[in-house]
């Protein structure tokens, strides 16, 4: 099972997808797009996942639906070594992705490699239920507090050139999990 479960990293990152948004449904291209695959690859992952009973589907129309099976015995297990073999920015990454944000980096103590307790986020995008539920897991699971600063994207492009404190924080050594600030 083990040997079948980590043998792609098209079906790393679709775990990953997954069990960091365990309450969201996405389709076959849907995933795709949002993890820059190709959709055959992401199906044939998807199709054997569902095999091991990791993942559950659902046929809405003529799409089908794909998410983590949290009653699966392997799901909290699979989810906590996702999270601990990413680290914090590749879990950090997943979330975003799995939620739309298309500019998103770490500045701060933590970007400049200091062991610090707070990580300072910057996401330009929506924030979401379900992305800031993904935050509080994160914070639980590496026991560090998300200060975080959400900015819609129009607002971004204004403040990015006229906002004193945006500047400071663009000026500083950061993390880029998204995008390009």
């Amino acid at each position: 099972m083990l040997k079948s479960l980590f043998s792609s990293s098209i079906r790393a990152d679709v775990l990953s997808l997954l069990l960091n948004s365990p309450d969201e449904k996405f389709y076959v291209r849907e995933i795709a797009t949002l993890l820059r695959k190709n959709p055959s690859g992401v199906k044939r992952e998807l199709d054997k996942l569902e095999g091991m009973g990791i993942i559950s589907s659902e046929k809405v129309a003529n799409l089908k639906y794909f998410q983590s099976d949290k009653n699966s015995p392997l799901f909290v297990e699979l989810k906590d070594l996702i999270a601990k073999s990413l680290g914090l920015p590749g879990a950090l990454k997943s979330l975003l992705r799995a939620n739309g944000i298309k500019i998103a980096f770490i500045y701060g103590s933590y970007a400049e490699g200091e062991d610090s307790h707070t990580v300072d986020l910057v996401v330009v995008g929506p924030s979401t239920p379900a992305f800031l539920m993904g935050l509080q897991d994160l914070e639980k699971k590496f026991g560090k507090r998300m200060n975080c600063m959400v900015i819609d994207e129009d607002d971004y492009k204004t403040k990015k050139r006229k906002d004193s404190n945006l500047k400071r924080i663009l000026a500083e050594k950061r993390i880029t999990l998204m995008g390009r600030a």
